[in-house]
């Protein structure tokens, strides 16, 4: 288990109702803890259509998290 500290924004901040939480999780990749969170909290969106950046820097899905990570995931963004 390692801890990980998940920024949210936009419809994450408001499907979760949080602007930030530190979570406990064993899961190894970014992808893996989009889907964990996503079945705990009901995000909707499928990952293929969430951008992660680990650290402040952008990385896939398959990018290998480390304890202590700040993780934040991007929805698709709509401009007009």
């Amino acid at each position: 288990m390692m801890q990980v500290r998940v920024q949210y924004y936009a419809v994450f901040r408001e499907q979760r109702g949080l602007g930030e939480e530190t979570i406990e999780t064993s899961v190894a990749t970014a992808g893996d803890l989009y889907r964990e969170l996503a079945a705990r909290h009901g995000f909707a969106l499928p990952p293929s259509l969430v951008r992660a950046s680990v650290n402040l820097q952008f990385r896939s899905l398959d990018a290998a998290l480390s304890p202590g990570d700040t993780v934040v995931f991007i929805p698709p963004v709509a401009g007009g």
